[in-house]
């Protein structure tokens, strides 16, 4: 049996210098964005949290990582997420899923869930509000042909 390949984003806390991103591609490919501020790679094991764990493990001292995600969702249609908290964090998030009697990763996850909710409830609301108040100087039709033109309109083209 073969054993799976993941691929795994790392989110660093500054951008490397291009020497600590060439002596951290020895240890296994690297691809940096255009800053240097975000890596891929691709890390085999038998399942995704554990492709987290081996890359935190093989690259924790070698890269100053923030978060690892998965690339791709897994089969439950979730992006897993690796973060090392301080000592202080972890504790006061280990003290806060007791109080709410759930183990820690799971009260995280939830409160995860639930501040992306409300922040798509609240981006939702706000362009809400904003499209009323273009409706108030314009119609309809012209309003979606504006709208049109801009998500179609590439940067640096002729204007139309």
């Amino acid at each position: 049996m073969t054993m799976p390949h993941h691929a795994l984003e790392i989110t660093l806390t500054r951008p490397l210098t291009p020497a600590e991103l060439h002596k951290a591609a020895h240890a296994m490919p690297l691809a940096a964005n255009h800053d240097a501020t975000r890596v891929m790679t691709v890390v085999r094991a038998k399942t995704p949290g554990k492709a987290l764990n081996r890359l935190r493990h093989q690259m924790g001292g070698r890269l100053p990582i923030d978060v690892i995600t998965t690339h791709y969702p897994d089969t439950d249609s979730k992006i897993l997420l690796n973060v090392a908290f301080p000592p202080a964090t972890h504790t006061a998030l280990r003290a806060a899923a007791d109080r709410a009697g759930q183990p820690p990763h799971l009260f995280l996850e939830l409160a995860v869930h639930r501040a992306l909710a409300r922040h798509a409830s609240e981006e939702a609301n706000r362009l809400d509000q904003a499209v009323q108040r273009l409706l108030t100087h314009t119609t309809s039709p012209h309003l979606l042909a504006a709208l049109g033109r801009a998500l179609t309109h590439t940067p640096g083209a002729a204007p139309c």
